[in-house]
């Protein structure tokens, strides 16, 4: 049972089956369950608390229901490892693959994390959002909690770091080279997602995203509803000059937001997304040991299932159901004979980047342990995957490259877009950017491996995906970009967004 009870909540059980990482075909099979080891996303909070293992829930039978197969957690890994075969083997449709390059890649994220981390490897947090509130090297996050009076006890400044925390994620697509953001408290410049992460804590401090005046510092339905694309623009400060990619998009995210906060049964009567705090815990999978448990593809759930409304209509769907980010590929099993669900790799970026950034909060203020972390993914973006073509490891083949110069082309001549470096262009739904987010889930995942070998690292010191990714491929594909393309800082391919992807 849950660790704190919840009047007038009725909650599905969780079943104790144990889950399959097969990437076959029906998943009917089993293998051993899929515990954390005792690892957290936070390695220091593991090494002080002892876990037990615990019993992930079997994913969905995409045989039976392959829409919730395909937006469940599992069917990331799962999916994209087929195009990670094929990549193997150079057979993309779309890059040619060099893997004597893999090595190479590898070596290269190995000296981005020693000449940041030296030997003290087990400091490198977790991915998410915290950090880019710490650019310039100012602990803005805990400066806010100090902020608060005293009354304000541990578990409502939790929700209120995640009220924070999922406005400025879901705000958090690709602002484009040309936007810049000018702190009002420190008078700095500050671009991209760091510059994003800063106005957005700085609307939230001046109670932007709040109805109740006297409570600034949260985050609310009845606020986010009444949002208005022009008040968005002052906050981020964008205007013709300073021009934001996908502004409309970015404001449409949260409005529809404010939508689902009306779930009661996840966000409370007072519709804040912190208030999901209160439900994992009194989940009935939810257990107390030495810290809490919540299983991650709880914490999953309340993400894609409550927050399903606030992503465009238009995006793939099987038997009605919308799929969020998931996209027909045609590197996977094609139809016929293939089933149509087979067709499709779902990556749920923007979800799996919420879930990083949201597990920070409550496992550094309240110690949280989200056994099935392991189940989480390599982000699937532009600068991850950028660092695979800029290390040589895909090369766009010669027939995309110009299709993508043309489409830059065409883009160039539009008010406030990029005309220099030109790199190739795709919508986020084409062939190409597909299959490219596709392999870099599955390279990510191999990656992981060799950076851990190259690093002398095993057992319960081995880099977790989530450290990698925050200390190696992330920030190793943005310094690569920032080389190769000082004047743009942009991805070798770039991709056409309206806020709600990248």
């Amino acid at each position: 049972m849950g660790l704190f009870s919840r009047k007038n909540s009725s909650k599905p059980s969780v079943n104790g089956d144990t889950v399959s990482i097969d990437s076959g075909r029906s998943r009917v099979s089993e293998k051993p369950t899929v515990t954390n080891g005792g690892r957290t996303p936070a390695a220091s909070t593991a090494k002080r608390a002892t876990i037990p293992e615990v019993s992930i829930p079997r994913p969905p039978d995409p045989m039976l229901d392959p829409a919730a197969y395909l937006r469940s957690i599992y069917a990331v890994r799962e999916r994209s490892i087929f195009v990670l075969q094929k990549a193997k083997c150079n057979q993309l449709a779309h890059f040619v693959v060099d893997m004597e390059k893999f090595t190479d890649t590898a070596s290269f994220v190995v000296s981005i994390i020693k000449r940041d981390f030296a030997q003290d490897y087990a400091s490198i947090p977790a991915h998410g959002r915290w950090q880019h509130f710490e650019i310039g090297g100012r602990p803005r996050v805990d400066q806010l909690i100090q902020s608060w009076p005293s009354t304000v006890d541990v578990q409502e400044r939790t929700r209120r770091l995640i009220d924070l925390f999922m406005v400025s994620v879901l705000l958090d697509a690709g602002a484009g080279p040309q936007w810049k953001y000018k702190s009002k408290e420190s008078g700095r410049m500050y671009r991209r997602s760091e510059g994003i992460a800063v106005a957005s804590l700085e609307m939230f401090k001046v109670g932007m995203f709040s109805s109740e005046p006297a409570k600034p510092c949260q985050v609310d339905g009845a606020a986010l509803r009444r949002l208005q694309v022009e008040t968005l623009a002052r906050g981020l400060q964008a205007t013709d000059e300073n021009p934001i990619a996908g502004l409309e998009g970015r404001t449409g995210l949260l409005i529809r937001l404010g939508e689902a906060l009306r779930n009661q049964e996840l966000f409370g009567t007072t519709a804040r997304p912190g208030n999901m705090l209160d439900y994992l815990l009194s989940h009935p999978s939810t257990q107390a040991s030495s810290v809490p448990i919540v299983l991650l593809p709880t914490l999953w759930s309340v993400l894609m299932d409550g927050l399903s409304g606030i992503w465009p209509a238009t995006r793939t769907q099987i038997d009605g159901v919308a799929l969020g980010d998931s996209w027909p590929c045609s590197s996977m099993p094609q139809s016929p004979p293939a089933e149509p669900w087979e067709t499709i790799v779902p990556f749920h970026k923007l979800t799996q980047w919420l879930t990083y950034s949201l597990m920070g909060p409550m496992t550094k203020l309240l110690k949280i342990h989200f056994a099935g972390s392991e189940l989480m993914t390599g982000l699937p973006e532009y600068r991850n995957g950028g660092l695979l073509i800029d290390t040589g490891l895909l090369t766009l083949k010669p027939e995309d490259v110009q299709r993508g110069l043309r489409a830059y082309q065409k883009n160039s001549m539009r008010k406030g877009q990029p005309n220099m470096e030109v790199v190739p262009l795709f919508s986020a739904d084409d062939d190409v950017i597909v299959e490219w987010r596709a392999v870099t889930v599955g390279f990510l995942d191999e990656l992981l491996v060799e950076v851990n070998r190259m690093l002398g690292l095993r057992g319960g010191d081995t880099l977790s995906l989530a450290q990698m990714l925050e200390a190696g491929t992330w920030k190793g594909g943005r310094e690569l970009a920032e080389v190769s393309r000082p004047n743009t800082k942009e991805p070798p391919i770039m991709i056409l967004s309206d806020g709600t992807l990248f």
